[in-house]
């Protein structure tokens, strides 16, 4: 026990006897920096990956959807907001989703729920779907 003590004691002030020298000041050779390139690539893209220009168009692109490619089975009308089950499921207004019609996805938005009908957005489309009675 004694030896153990005598050993942190005797670590502990070879410690204080090297920390008491005056370290010599660090200077830096480089200082970092950042500046973008002119040609404006994102310093976080892996090197030579090019990102893809997307064009937008503003024409109706694809065909028009027809009415027959909805069912819908049900309309709950009130107070508070309108639900209506649109190919069995169930949406709501200002909801969008997507439509699969062979191995296009077109994406549509529940315009307005009516006594009766749905209306459906698509871009410049309006598409009016009755509910289907038995």
């Amino acid at each position: 026990m004694k030896t153990i003590l005598a050993i942190l004691l005797g670590s502990s002030l070879a410690l204080h006897c090297v920390r008491a020298e005056d370290p010599a000041p660090i200077e830096l050779k480089n200082k970092s920096s950042f500046n973008m390139d002119a040609s404006g690539r994102n310093p976080f893209w892996p090197i030579g990956w090019k990102p893809v220009a997307r064009v937008q168009t503003t024409e109706h692109t694809g065909p028009d959807i027809l009415p027959s490619a909805f069912v819908v089975s049900s309309i709950t009308m009130g107070q508070g907001p309108h639900y209506a089950i649109i190919n069995g499921k169930v949406m709501e207004e200002g909801q969008q989703f997507g439509l699969q019609l062979g191995n296009q996805t077109y994406q549509l938005t529940v315009k307005a729920i009516e006594d009766g009908r749905v209306i459906l957005a698509r871009r410049d489309q309006e598409i009016i779907v009755q509910l289907r009675r038995k």
